[in-house]
């Protein structure tokens, strides 16, 4: 690995993958000028419950052309989708050790409606990024740029629910930490940060930490 700059997507609530690249690489830069793509984690994260994973999705305006820009896609509110997602969030984690230390800093994200759903990520992930103490300025791309050479470590795609999209990773490793349903279900790996968070929370950055392989330039 001769880099120390990474390419993500945008994402709501990014997974542990997603936020490790945070901690592992010096600049990232984020993907706004991709084509919109469903059944990714550009508008979905996944929890952990009671009654195992269960993936939050946010509703999209249909577009009328098959092709839109991440940057152009908006939020549907037809749907209360904002209450369904805090309750799910509320029922799987009121029990968690810091549910109560991070439910002011992360309510708001269900009450208020921002437009854009590439809007809504950044301010998410800034405020991610705020929580776990890591100081790290988000770069927009300024055009699309196609992933040709071994300078551009490129996770757009291939941090994704679909297994066919993902690839190796060789800078990530999953690692156990505290999760209030291990004992139901075992250790589930790779779920929203937020599951990170309200179980570790102040150690979540260490725990991040521990997930980065180290190797080449990077950091």
């Amino acid at each position: 690995m001769q880099t120390d700059e990474v390419y993500l997507s945008t994402a709501y609530f990014g997974n542990i993958q997603y936020f490790s690249k945070f901690v592992a690489f010096q600049k990232v830069h984020i993907e706004q000028h991709e084509n919109y793509i469903k059944q990714s984690f550009r508008n979905r994260c996944e929890i952990l419950t009671a009654n195992g994973k269960l993936a939050l999705v946010i509703p999209v305006e249909r577009n009328a052309g098959n092709k839109i820009l991440i940057r152009d896609v908006c939020i549907s509110y037809a749907q209360p989708w904002q209450n369904s997602h805090w309750r799910a969030l509320e029922t799987a984690y009121n029990s968690s050790p810091f549910f109560e230390y991070y439910f002011n800093d992360l309510k708001p994200f269900f009450t208020y409606k921002e437009k854009f759903l590439f809007d809504f990520n950044t301010k998410i992930t800034n405020k991610i990024l705020e929580l776990l103490e890591i100081n790290k300025e988000l770069f927009f791309t300024e055009k699309y740029k196609v992933c040709d050479n071994d300078f551009m470590f490129d996770c757009r795609n291939s941090i994704s629910p679909k297994t066919a999209w993902q690839k190796r990773d060789l800078t990530f490793a999953p690692q156990k930490y505290y999760q209030v349903f291990a004992q139901k279900f075992g250790f589930t790996a790779n779920l929203s940060i937020i599951d990170l968070l309200f179980n570790e929370g102040t150690n979540a950055k260490e725990e991040l930490t521990k997930c980065i392989i180290r190797c080449g330039n990077i950091v």
